[in-house]
């Protein structure tokens, strides 16, 4: 529903027989400007200021395309159109319960020397801004192949970034803190990983997030990624200047084939004067379009628990012929039965299906597995048929093991099943080097069925939780079933067999995968010294700190990881009984990247706020006003933290709980221990 909108809509003829292009935009308060023009050798290029400040220096654009060669030179303006909005709108669900959409946008209408008609849309928000390629229906072109896109973001200095490799098959890496001119791939690790592909030693995926000298925020995405790869970014050789880079199809010799009219993905370039500038920004999501559902009464956030962990610890095992199996009829209702008696929504059951015996060591994975057929041991009609007795929903688990040609063949009878079953929603996987060879997790063909099993699971009425995934990129919107995805380095590193996420890990999450969308993260462990599975392991955090990743952490779908039996009468579990995982209202307290991050969320249609902060491997005391509460409601604040002698090394479960009387106005010290945190409640009185 519109509560305020406006259009405005002009059409600028323009005659550039002789002169060169030369326009500049602005956003609607005027704090960003772009200016398009040619240069001295007739090619396309921007930049981009934020409040008088450069952000981007003379940048190209252009694409190189199979029949057509290099779109960026000898372009002729013929039109501009400009349009702007001012709308509010109301997610299904989301960080927050309003979302305002306040742009301009101006689209050039361009043609080439050889007659290729193409348009540069470009549209400018007051915190940022995304633009991109269009080619509109014309005779004798109907399909385009694109062998290169040449978008451009040259820096004005050696900033600061927090990155990730551009691997064409995961984003499972711990961030990385350098200058712009230190970004090397052999830095990082991936020995652990079951996929990876780094073909450009200098070059990250995105949000790529930095922050200049002067301490201006900046992230690098890309916006509603349909039929198009993924977006890298390479350093050329100046060190400070950004060109896209899109991760290839060598099977079939392209970056992309499409037909027209398409449109690519949105470049996007989020600006702010704080961390929290950029996590509170709206330019993602409404870069991308309204929900197309007609029905969406199914699609409901929550929280879940899993036969899951249990596999990490390998105290039971996924596959039946290990004599270990986890996922029993007997196992299932004993965490039904946990869900129901604890308030959760869901429970989630990996290992139920035939063929994990074989799923990532056999050659050839084409054919593995069966997405209807249970274990003997598992009567998934009556694990179903029981969990609908308990109030409790299935969360059905499809791991592919990378072969998608397999899963699309299943797609009908799999998703008929879980919509004759009842169950509403499903965690898809994508162990592997994808099949067939010379397709990547990351490249068109897998965007593109990432988005059919979206669209089928849509008219099966199933929420999508994706691991291995495409990038999120705010298709959430579009289609709100897509309720969270993984596409990060999750807490199944914190098991023995992956060494842990560092405290610094999460600090530095939200302002760089979590600009893209929600992450189903698994937070919540209890337990974390595991020495009785693995000797010398631990999970590097504290308790409190756990307890802050589902406020840090965002996603409308939150698992307890944790086995049941390490919950069972511990006082910390009530914080994550009443955690909501759908929100009116986010807020970005106080945040360092890389050092800290605090955040305040408002529950849905409540007057309860919840804040969750974390540290790095250092102690931290942060006084935080507390001016987000509302007026005059006087609350109780449920405060789980750190005790004193807390250490995320040495004593990491030294946790104590105290209530305060509280208030606008007021002012709480937030005392978090090395790699610990804080979880609060405020419950209103």
């Amino acid at each position: 529903m519109k509560y305020l909108a406006y259009t405005l809509l002009g059409l600028l003829m323009v005659s550039c027989q002789s002169e060169k292009i030369n326009q500049t935009f602005s956003s609607p308060d005027g704090k960003v400007k772009v200016r398009v023009f040619e240069t001295d050798s007739n090619q396309l290029a921007y930049t981009m200021n934020f409040n008088g400040q450069p952000v981007i220096l003379e940048s190209t654009l252009g694409l190189e395309l199979r029949e057509h060669g290099f779109i960026g030179k000898g372009l002729k303006l013929l039109s501009i159109d400009s349009t702007g909005k001012n709308e509010l709108w109301y997610p299904l669900w989301g960080e927050d319960g309003v979302v305002h959409d306040r742009h301009r946008s101006y689209t050039l209408h361009l043609q080439h020397t050889d007659g290729l008609l193409l348009n540069i849309q470009f549209r400018l928000f007051d915190d940022g801004i995304g633009f991109r390629y269009e080619f509109p229906n014309q005779p004798g072109t109907e399909e385009l192949i694109v062998d290169n896109e040449y978008s451009q973001f040259r820096l004005t200095g050696d900033h600061t970034a927090w990155w990730i490799p551009a691997d064409y098959d995961s984003y499972e890496y711990l961030y990385q803190t350098t200058r712009v001119s230190e970004i090397d791939s052999s830095l990082v690790d991936g020995s652990l990983l079951a996929a990876t592909t780094i073909m450009e030693k200098h070059a990250v995926n995105t949000p790529f997030t930095m922050k200049t000298e002067k301490g201006l925020h900046i992230s690098i995405h890309e916006a509603a990624l349909t039929n198009y790869p993924d977006m890298t970014l390479r350093i050329e050789e100046d060190k400070r200047t950004l060109t896209s880079s899109l991760v290839p199809s060598t099977l079939n010799g392209w970056k992309a084939r499409v037909t027209t009219p398409f449109r690519t993905p949105w470049r996007t370039i989020q600006v702010g004067q704080t961390a929290g500038d950029l996590l509170e920004s709206k330019l993602i999501l409404n870069l991308n379009e309204p929900n197309k559902l007609s029905q969406t009464d199914w699609i409901k956030p929550g929280k879940y628990i899993g036969i899951w962990w249990e596999m990490h610890l390998q105290t039971s095992s996924w596959d039946y012929a290990s004599g270990k199996h986890g996922a029993t009829t007997a196992k299932a209702k004993k965490y039904i039965d946990f869900a129901a008696k604890h308030g959760f929504d869901g429970v989630l059951v990996e290992g139920w299906n035939t063929g994990w015996e074989r799923w990532i060591s056999f050659p050839d994975r084409e054919g593995v597995f069966d997405f209807v057929t249970p274990y003997p041991d598992y009567d998934l009609r009556e694990v179903a048929n029981y969990a609908q007795q308990k109030g409790v929903s299935l969360i059905m688990h499809h791991e592919t093991s990378a072969a998608p040609r397999t899963y699309e063949q299943q797609l009908d009878t799999a998703y008929s099943l879980m919509k004759e079953l009842g169950i509403h929603a499903v965690k898809t996987g994508y162990v592997g080097p994808i099949i067939p060879e010379g397709e990547y997790h990351h490249g068109q063909w897998m965007v593109n069925h990432y988005r059919k099993v979206l669209a089928k699971a849509a008219q099966s009425e199933v929420m999508i939780i994706a691991h291995e995934p495409i990038k999120a990129t705010g298709i959430r919107r579009t289609y709100p079933n897509m309720v969270a995805r993984e596409g990060l380095r999750g807490s199944e590193f914190n098991s023995p067999w992956g060494g842990g996420n560092p405290p610094e890990h999460l600090t530095i999450v939200p302002f760089t995968r979590m600009l893209g969308g929600p992450i189903d993260y698994t937070p919540g462990l209890f337990k974390l010294n595991l020495n009785e599975y693995k000797e010398g392991a631990s999970v590097p955090t504290t308790l409190a700190y756990q307890l802050a990743e589902y406020v840090v952490v965002y996603s409308p779908v939150q698992m307890a990881s944790d086995l049941i039996e390490h919950y069972e009468g511990h006082p910390a579990f009530q914080f994550i009984k009443d955690v909501p995982t759908d929100w009116d209202a986010s807020k970005v307290v106080a945040a360092e990247i890389g050092e800290y991050v605090v955040i305040a969320r408002l529950g849905k249609n409540s007057y309860d706020w919840y804040l969750g902060g974390i540290t790095d491997e250092n102690a931290r005391e942060l006084n935080i006003p507390l001016s987000f509460l509302q007026n005059g409601v006087h609350y109780e604040a449920q405060i789980y933290r750190d005790a004193d002698n807390a250490d995320f090394e040495t004593n990491p479960s030294a946790y104590t709980i105290e209530t305060q009387k509280m208030q606008k106005g007021d002012t709480l010290l937030l005392k978090m221990a090395r790699g610990g945190g804080v979880a609060i409640r405020f419950k209103a009185l």
